[in-house]
């Protein structure tokens, strides 16, 4: 499908999707509460402008530079996540005012007597839940926005691998995912995940796609601290999906210039015995370099372990199936905001730390950066560090 009828189709969906979500909030926020009507226009006003902010801060994305609107992308994308955010703790609160209702009607037709509706207390109740949850939506988006920005943690993974040789036990893969450097991350924020990642003393470094959301023209200058990484057996890079819209030819051109090794459908000798491969982004599929595991692990030696890089824990299915020893993957966030998390999992089967099947095991980074809201609630950005010994 031509990566044009694609955004077309996606963002019809996320239009409406947008549509939808705010026409709820404003039953909530307004409607509900029976505001006055000076207060009800304003309400109504600023939810409309806030929905369309959306649609058109994706298409003004896609041409008009970064760096004009940054504080535009900034305060629409906050908000994309605190209506989320409402949304969520709304519909909550709906839960347990349905099953409220179905309890009295219950009751009403079981011998009780059925309390009349006093419009004036449902009113004072739904001004109370409109507070609360503003006031609830207000404190956890600054947690998610801290969390977001400097909350990204070095998590420890001890794996054992089969037929590793014992001169590689210790062996230190260093995996970041989900990097997103674009209209809100940007080079400062990536210098710092450089230097902590040269605090790791890693053996290499891997990115399991989604490195950047712009062209290589607007973000050469921002993904310029990765030349600083230098560990001895290099660092690799696979596409994911966001690389595919934002020119990946270009970006698979431009990465071995900062000491970035794209996997393009292939493998790697990392260190004596032990193998590294990479597949493309199942995005890429029905091109001329769709994802390929039986190309890539081509001449393999038998039992020498494989590490595969991945973008989409999906992948994991045919990598169990072709006996690969540790797929690396990324892809989900772990789903960012809560309670998203669980529709993620409608899409991708593993969303976040280690899975095993049979002999193969699985690694689903919850990502280091973040796309879209500067939020992430239950769902802390990571830098991986793998230590690997032999099973």
């Amino acid at each position: 499908m031509p990566l044009q009828l694609r955004f077309l189709i996606f963002f019809g969906v996320f239009t409406s999707l947008v549509g939808g979500l705010h026409y709820y909030l404003w039953i909530r926020l307004a409607r509900d509460p029976a505001l006055p009507a000076p207060m009800l226009r304003l309400v109504t006003a600023l939810l409309i402008g806030l929905a369309l902010s959306m649609p058109l801060t994706m298409m003004l994305q896609r041409s008009v530079h970064f760096e004009n609107l940054r504080p535009l992308f900034f305060i629409v994308f906050v908000w994309m996540g605190m209506g989320f955010i409402f949304s969520a703790l709304f519909f909550a609160t709906d839960i347990g005012r349905w099953l409220s209702h179905a309890a009295i009607w219950v009751m009403s037709h079981t011998g009780g007597s059925e309390t009349p509706v006093d419009p004036a207390r449902r009113v004072l109740i739904s001004r109370a839940i409109a507070l609360g949850v503003g006031g609830t939506t207000l404190g956890v988006t600054a947690w998610g926005m801290k969390t977001a920005l400097a909350g990204v943690q070095v998590v420890p993974q001890h794996v054992k691998l089969k037929g590793l040789p014992q001169a590689l036990d210790g062996f230190k893969l260093v995996q970041i995912s989900d990097v997103h450097i674009g209209p809100l991350l940007r080079k400062e924020w990536l210098s710092g995940i450089v230097d902590r990642i040269e605090a790791l003393k890693p053996d290499a470094v891997v990115i399991t796609g989604d490195l950047v959301d712009g062209s290589v023209d607007e973000l050469r200058a921002h993904v310029e601290p990765l030349a600083r990484l230098k560990p001895p057996q290099g660092v690799f890079f696979v596409t994911g999906n966001h690389e595919y819209y934002s020119g990946w030819r270009e970006w698979v051109a431009h990465l071995p210039s900062l000491g970035v090794r794209p996997l393009r459908n292939e493998r790697v000798e990392l260190a004596k015995g032990l193998h590294l491969a990479g597949i493309h982004d199942p995005s890429m599929t029905g091109t001329n370099e769709s994802p390929d595991l039986d190309k890539a692990l081509a001449g393999k030696p038998a039992g020498e372990p494989v590490v595969l890089l991945a973008h989409q824990p999906k992948q994991f299915k045919e990598a169990a199936l072709k006996g690969v020893d540790l797929t690396l993957s990324g892809h989900t966030h772990g789903g960012q905001i809560f309670p998203f998390t669980f529709l993620v999992r409608l899409q991708q089967p593993w969303v976040a730390g280690r899975y095993t099947e049979g002999t193969s095991q699985l690694y689903v980074s919850r990502g280091t950066g973040f796309w879209g809201p500067p939020l992430r609630v239950m769902a802390t950005p990571e830098i991986t560090l793998l230590t690997l010994a032999p099973a």
